[in-house]
């Protein structure tokens, strides 16, 4: 039985557009990644400005704490000490789990 190239050749399309669909899929998930970061950065710089334009205004530290509004940093900080805190009790050894080296610094 002889080979048939068109059908060949059509078969070898559909398995290549069957891939560029998950590169397409993936460089989506990536853009949505990158996008997202952005909008981090935007809102974690808006944030840190309106918590000083709230000092500047007379609010001091300890009263925006008390309101539940920390310093941005400050509330990421404990959230992160508070991760490793439970990463340390489920450890009990202490060992660092691979790729969960603690590389912050106080």
């Amino acid at each position: 039985m002889p080979i048939d190239i068109e059908r060949t050749k059509n078969q070898a399309r559909a398995i290549l557009d069957s891939r560029i669909t998950s590169v397409e899929e993936l460089v989506k998930a990536r853009q949505k990644v990158t996008d997202l970061k952005e909008q981090l950065a935007t809102a974690e710089r808006d944030d840190k400005r309106a918590y000083v334009k709230a000092t500047r205004d007379g609010w001091s530290p300890d009263e925006l704490k008390k309101l539940g509004l920390e310093p941005a940093a400050i509330a990421r900080r404990r959230k992160n000490q508070a991760k490793t805190q439970t990463t340390t009790d489920n450890n009990p050894t202490g060992a660092t789990a691979p790729g969960h080296e603690d590389t912050q610094s106080n």
